[in-house]
């Protein structure tokens, strides 16, 4: 992950989008808030990690039925 892609998402994941949730669902303390805004940012980066994980190199040209049926196939013959 870049640097310039953390910076973006701390903010856009643990700042603006939790303070508009908090706003939008009426809370009131700060408890509140940060929880919103770890749940945001950890979702994010749960995200952000299989995205990575997908984009390998061995999944590229393939989709992943494809390439665990392929796995699979090799690993049997072994």
């Amino acid at each position: 992950m870049s640097g310039l892609r953390f910076f973006v998402g701390l903010i856009v994941m643990g700042v603006v989008v939790p303070l508009t949730l908090f706003v939008l669902l009426e809370q009131h303390t700060v408890s509140q808030f940060l929880t919103i805004a770890a749940t945001t940012f950890l979702s994010w980066g749960v995200a952000d990690l299989l995205a990575t994980v997908l984009s390998k190199p061995r999944l590229q040209n393939r989709s992943p039925q494809q390439a665990l049926r392929e796995d699979w196939e090799r690993r049997s013959k072994e």
